[in-house]
């Protein structure tokens, strides 16, 4: 009553209506900083990919370049995705192939333009089959008995040579007894380690992360902030769980540990993959669902794939 008396009451309804104003504001406000962030951050991207897909135009412009005066019908004689018992049953079959002192050819080659010339002149106008099978092994004998190239789940550094059989490393193809494997999703971990050429799982665990979110504003910018950390807490999960099995600056206690000598093999989404390059021997994109020993499962048989070529 005295309020209304000496006017404070309509004074303190304006003065309630200025500060929701205010805040109105200072919301909004907020809201187009974060959204200038994101646009500057989005802007940083698309300059990074307009600058990477410009590299690749001008990499298969080359490559047309390159293969232009090449006989359209030329072609692979067929090929097959190698694993297991087929994969093993046919490396035995090349590692029995005995010639004189350099009958046999073995050439690794990175790309389609690093391609030696022994194996230029080994596989003749066959030689572009090679180029387009890089990366890859291939392999031939100075009587054309054999003419295949294979590609294998770790790449070797380039090299040619002619000797009496073909020389190919196992590891090139077959996980080894120091080889551990993770796989890391967004959301996902899971980590197994080899034992006699078998898959065992030692643990995984799921992360709370939101999934996609469609409102846009200020709301979308909250909400990409916050699944962004959950992302970034999953990953430091992921790096202290490894830290953990190979014995790293965090301590393993007395758990099992692979060791300093562990051949760490990353695989997983390719927007996550970055956080883990420093550390592994290996990363590479798989797509791989379900629970953490499923998934792991399923990535590590699509990684340890080789491609064969007949060329």
């Amino acid at each position: 009553m005295l309020d209304e008396l000496l006017g404070r009451a309509e004074l303190k309804a304006r003065i309630a209506e200025l500060e929701d104003e205010r805040d109105a504001l200072a919301g909004r406000l907020e809201g187009e900083s974060d959204r200038r962030q994101e646009a500057a951050r989005a802007r940083q991207e698309a300059e990074k990919e307009v600058n990477r897909l410009e590299d690749r135009v001008t990499e298969l412009e080359d490559r047309v370049e390159r293969l232009s005066g090449e006989d359209d019908s030329l072609d692979f004689r067929g090929t097959e995705d190698l694993r297991g018992d087929r994969l093993r049953e046919v490396l035995s079959r090349l590692d029995s192939v005995s010639t004189d002192a350099e009958g046999a050819l073995t050439a690794a080659v990175a790309d389609d333009r690093s391609l030696p010339s022994a194996a230029e002149s080994a596989f003749g106008d066959r030689a572009p089959l090679v180029r387009r099978a890089a990366p890859c092994v291939a392999l031939t004998d100075d009587a054309g008995v054999v003419s295949v190239a294979l590609s294998p789940p770790r790449q070797p550094d380039d090299f040619d040579r002619w000797s009496d059989g073909f020389d190919l490393d196992p590891a090139w193809f077959h996980p080894t007894e120091t080889t551990v494997v993770a796989l890391v999703r967004g959301d996902l971990f899971a980590l197994g380690r080899y034992e006699d050429g078998d898959l065992e799982f030692v643990e995984g665990f799921e992360s709370d992360v939101k999934s996609a979110h469609s409102k846009g504003g200020f709301s979308q910018a909250r909400f990409e902030r916050i699944r962004e950390g959950q992302i970034d807490d999953h990953i430091d999960r992921c790096h202290e769980a490894l830290d953990e099995f190979l014995g790293g600056d965090s301590g393993a206690g007395e758990a099992e540990t692979a060791g300093d000598d562990a051949d760490l093999v990353v695989l997983g989404e390719r927007t996550v993959l970055g956080e883990f390059r420093d550390r592994a021997a290996l990363t590479a994109t798989v797509d791989a669902s379900g629970d953490p020993e499923a998934a792991l499962a399923e990535a590590s048989r699509e990684f340890w794939t080789t491609r064969l070529y007949r060329l």
